[in-house]
């Protein structure tokens, strides 16, 4: 599936099989998650996409093809590919332990072609190897919903009480890893949202409610998944003198104006940025000691404008997925 143009849907079209560079993989897909991201670069919300543009980038898939200077027994393994595609590896942040905010980095779906499509192309040194306890359509919402949310919640410090806004693919998963370290979740989802909230409770959140609502308790800690700016406040007034916001996503509508009282008493409000792959190894071996459970809805590749469409309304409990084999 190709987006040609911003806010435009989606076209099947048939390409040649990717080339390969020296430290490139070629990778038979099995199975892509679809992400708000992809919403926000298929909707022009991200600026200069590389077009046309194959999107995705939470991928699970085969080896089939290694460049020449890839070891060959990579061939055949089962490996994740995440948002992050590429980094310098030069730059003062790569070499500080923070390649997600190099200034030359290209991201999977993005600047680079992703999954949504029978086969795509990675750099070697940014692909993970996975896990082989889990199908294709489970481990595919971890490569970003995971790996993401794994991020904003040791980026959210030691909170005992954590507040989730947004219960969507990544907190539904995020819920879980808490839940299971021993932390209280309390869940926020869209007004009304009455199976989203029995959803949060079913996967362990001492309470859910309307995220227009205070919680029943203060939070040591918020994040923010949902990509509504106007969440900010009300997170801010949520939790209590020394706690942390925060904003999770890569785009987010603009956040109003708010009294500096709201961030008074040492609050902390701050946003995290794509991944690193000490990120992916830490939480992916995480995701081996945990009994998760991973909500999908699948679909067939020629129907991602439908996943995508679904996803913008809110209509999919944990996370769609593009399976391969589906029918």
């Amino acid at each position: 599936m190709v987006l040609v143009a911003p806010r435009e849907p989606l076209q099947l079209q048939r390409r040649r099989v990717p080339e390969l560079s020296p430290n490139e993989v070629l990778v038979r897909v099995r199975a892509c998650a679809v992400c708000r991201t992809d919403l926000h670069v298929v909707d022009g919300e991200l600026p200069d996409p590389v077009l046309p543009l194959v999107p995705g980038h939470e991928i699970v898939g085969t080896v089939e093809a290694v460049g020449s200077e890839v070891p060959h027994a990579l061939i055949g393994q089962r490996v994740g590919i995440p948002w992050l595609g590429w980094a310098c590896g030069r730059c003062s942040y790569c070499t500080s332990g923070r390649e997600n905010l190099c200034p030359e980095a290209r991201f999977t779906g993005y600047q680079i072609d992703g999954g949504y499509a029978e086969y795509t192309v990675a750099d070697a040194r940014f692909v993970f190897p996975l896990d082989r306890g889990r199908s294709d359509v489970e481990l595919a919402p971890l490569l970003c919903a995971g790996l993401i949310g794994y991020r904003a919640y040791r980026a959210a410090g030691d909170a005992d009480t954590l507040g989730l806004y947004g219960f969507g693919a990544a907190a539904h998963i995020l819920a879980q890893v808490a839940v299971a370290r021993g932390k209280r979740v309390l869940a926020f989802t869209r007004p009304g949202d009455t199976e989203g909230q029995e959803f949060a409770r079913r996967l362990g959140a001492a309470w859910s409610g309307s995220s227009e609502e205070l919680p029943p308790e203060a939070l040591d800690a918020a994040i923010i998944f949902a990509p509504a700016g106007h969440l900010v406040p009300k997170a801010l007034v949520a939790v209590r003198p020394g706690g942390t916001v925060v904003c999770a996503g890569i785009h987010m509508s603009d956040i109003p104006s708010f009294p500096y009282r709201l961030l008074w008493q040492e609050r902390v409000l701050r946003s995290v940025a794509n991944l690193t792959r000490q990120d992916g190894s830490e939480f992916l071996e995480l995701a081996t000691r945990i009994a998760l459970r991973i909500s999908t809805r699948r679909y067939r590749l020629e129907d991602a404008n439908q996943a995508l469409e679904d996803l913008r309304h809110g209509r999919i409990e944990g996370a769609a997925v593009i399976d391969m084999e589906a029918s």
